[in-house]
């Protein structure tokens, strides 16, 4: 059975990448990875600088683990002393690895971001975000076997594999806008929208002219809250949502974070956190998160139970297994500030 489900895996990845559009990477926990959700996020924090990594496993009960890898850094690079008003930089990497053939997606992502503020007591932000970057799609032929290679109860190898090119680059082009709000010192939100691959590259292995394959534009949008109920305690509901093709995905849920010591800085301050989400046109698949932040850094662990709509689910005891880590660097004149803004955190 294992065999057999690991073949039919194989066999549809390959087929997402040659006949059909293939689609982008995803994340548990989608906030720890802010250039993959949307541009406008670069620079989106009240430190000096953000840099964050993030690893993911997922299906390796049941095949050669599919394997997803990232890292990003950004900060403002032109703000003027007592201006809300900023330009921000970034750079993002990942790299993923699918299936027996070693099916690999690497990318390097350069993004820039605008954010302009609306009012006079700061608490209004628009930003503007732009983003493109270079992939590189690999495959590993030599591990690989095709239906018309077994003729006549014999095998003959070399025959569908000639028509492929085991590496084919391309770019990418992406756009995000997001609204930022702090309706008090309590509550604050933001509402963002992104839209990846507007250049839809040609991503096809086949060699054949005529077999162009174009990556689809992915939509999304993305909602985040961060209510202080006391001191310490903080809720904050969180939702997202993306589109590609005919694929869709809607997260929606929670985190709960706790302040172990009120007294010290927003930045500095030591505090724990624990989250819950589901994945709502999928029955059954419930994301889990939890971690500790302590001196600028953010520690993250997220478990995607995938549930048992698809036919993986059943034979699969294990979903997606993500760490994320995270770092702030702290700016000392945000203490000064009342309020602070969503991005920060999501």
């Amino acid at each position: 059975m294992k065999t057999i489900v690991k073949s039919f895996l194989f066999l549809l990845a390959i087929g997402l990448g040659l006949n059909t559009s293939a689609q982008d990477i995803h994340f548990t926990q989608f906030n720890m990875s802010p250039l993959t959700l949307n541009p406008a996020n670069t620079g989106g924090h009240d430190g000096l600088w953000r840099a964050n990594a993030i690893y993911r496993n997922q299906w390796n009960s049941v095949t050669v683990p599919f394997v997803t890898f990232g890292g990003s850094f950004d900060a403002p690079i032109m703000k003027a002393l007592g201006d809300d008003n900023f330009l921000a930089a970034g750079l993002q990497f990942f790299n993923d690895q699918a299936g027996d053939g070693n099916l690999q997606q690497t990318a390097i992502l350069a993004s820039l971001a605008y954010h302009l503020t609306l009012d006079d007591d700061s608490r209004t932000r628009l930003s503007l975000g732009m983003q493109g970057g270079y992939h590189s799609l690999s495959i590993d032929l030599a591990n690989l076997y095709w239906g018309d290679e077994f003729f006549n109860g014999g095998f003959q190898p070399g025959t569908t594999g000639e028509f492929l090119d085991p590496k084919h680059d391309y770019f990418t082009a992406n756009v995000g806008l997001k609204w930022s709000h702090a309706v008090s010192d309590k509550i604050s939100y933001f509402i963002g929208g992104s839209a990846f691959n507007l250049n839809q590259p040609r991503i096809s292995f086949l060699t054949k002219a005529n077999n162009e394959v174009g990556l689809d534009i992915r939509l999304g949008g993305q909602a985040g809250l961060i209510w202080n109920l006391t001191e310490q305690l903080q809720f904050k509901p969180a939702a997202m949502y993306q589109t590609q093709s005919s694929a869709q995905e809607i997260v929606a849920g929670a985190e709960l974070r706790y302040v172990i010591d009120p007294n010290a800085l927003s930045a500095m301050a030591p505090a724990i956190f624990i989250g819950g989400y589901t994945r709502l046109d999928d029955q059954g698949s419930i994301l889990a998160t939890a971690g500790l932040e302590y001196k600028s850094f953010r520690l993250g662990v997220g478990y995607d139970y995938m549930g048992n709509k698809e036919n993986l689910g059943r034979v699969s005891n294990y979903g997606g297994f993500e760490i994320a880590l995270q770092y702030i660097m702290p700016n000392a004149l945000q203490r000064f500030r009342n309020h602070s803004f969503p991005c920060a955190r999501f």
